[in-house]
């Protein structure tokens, strides 16, 4: 993943360059909750589930930067002290910290719109029916029955009691709707069969569990070195958790299985895959 990080990391520079006159300060801002390194995880799959069917690269990457724009304008407001008002992200003052909170409210505002300037602009695709295929795709996951909406369930589990059933679902809008995306991103420019589909979709809903249950180990057993940010705030705040539910090895076991079974979804697609089946691994390995 190293190298398409350090890809992606490329083409955002070149996506969101400084700005001059006023507006300034927020370009700034923009380009720091961006450029401030991570696992670039959505921007690996929309690359990795484009490959499967032969996208130019050039195009892929497009959308791989918007949806990074959209997880860093997520990040950003959810750091804000109306949300979870934490003053590190990946082991640097959050955007509220650095700027104000007002440029930090701007700065997600003008990432959540950038994107979808980004991908309904003809050189995304070339046809117009794919890239409003893909707003449509992108303004669903990210929206009131995706990311926000699940952040609002999360908002609300401070003070109300969520069971397993509650919590699988709050974690599949809150997390998992970018990675839905990310991978059907790929799937909607290669013009991928209903079948093809139905696969990705099953490998994104494991994969984006899987993910979320290791989130939640890392604020149990991390460091905030480790992790970038602070930790141990889901317990502090009475929470309920993929670990609190089921404590910590029934958690692991669970994440180490859906690791396994998100790799049996790709059968279909043979070799092309490797890079997918090869990261839930990662993911339920990652330290950080």
């Amino acid at each position: 993943m190293g190298k398409v990080a350090e890809a992606i990391d490329q083409a955002l520079e070149r996506i969101l360059p400084p700005a001059e006159g006023k507006e300034a300060r927020l370009m700034e801002a923009m380009r720091y909750a961006t450029l401030a390194g991570g696992k670039r995880l959505r921007p690996f799959l929309v690359l990795a589930s484009a490959t499967l069917f032969e996208v130019p690269t050039e195009r892929s990457t497009r959308v791989a930067c918007a949806l990074e724009c959209i997880h860093t304008y997520s990040l950003v407001h959810d750091d804000l002290p109306c949300m979870d008002d934490d003053d590190l992200r990946r082991g640097m003052p959050t955007t509220h910290k650095k700027y104000d909170e007002a440029t930090a409210v701007l700065a997600g505002d003008a990432l959540l719109t950038y994107a979808f300037e980004i991908v309904s602009d003809p050189r995304t695709h070339h046809d117009p029916l794919v890239r409003a295929e893909l707003v449509h795709a992108m303004a669903r996951e990210a929206g009131a029955h995706g990311m926000v909406g699940g952040q609002m369930i999360d908002l609300l589990a401070e003070s109300e009691e969520l069971d397993i059933g509650a919590v699988t679902r709050l974690q599949q809008m809150k997390t998992g709707a970018l990675i839905r995306f990310a991978v059907e991103a790929g799937a909607i420019m290669g013009r991928a069969t209903k079948d093809q589909r139905q696969a990705l979709q099953n490998y994104a809903h494991d994969l984006g569990l899987a993910f979320q249950i290791v989130d939640d180990l890392l604020d149990v057993e991390g460091t905030e070195e480790e992790v970038g940010k602070k930790v141990g705030k889901d317990g502090d705040a009475g929470k309920a958790t993929f670990v609190s539910l089921l404590g910590v090895e029934r958690a692991r076991t669970q994440a180490q299985m859906l690791a396994d079974q998100a790799g049996l979804h790709l059968e279909m697609f043979d070799e092309k895959a490797e890079l997918l089946r090869l990261l839930p691994h990662f993911v339920i390995n990652r330290r950080h």
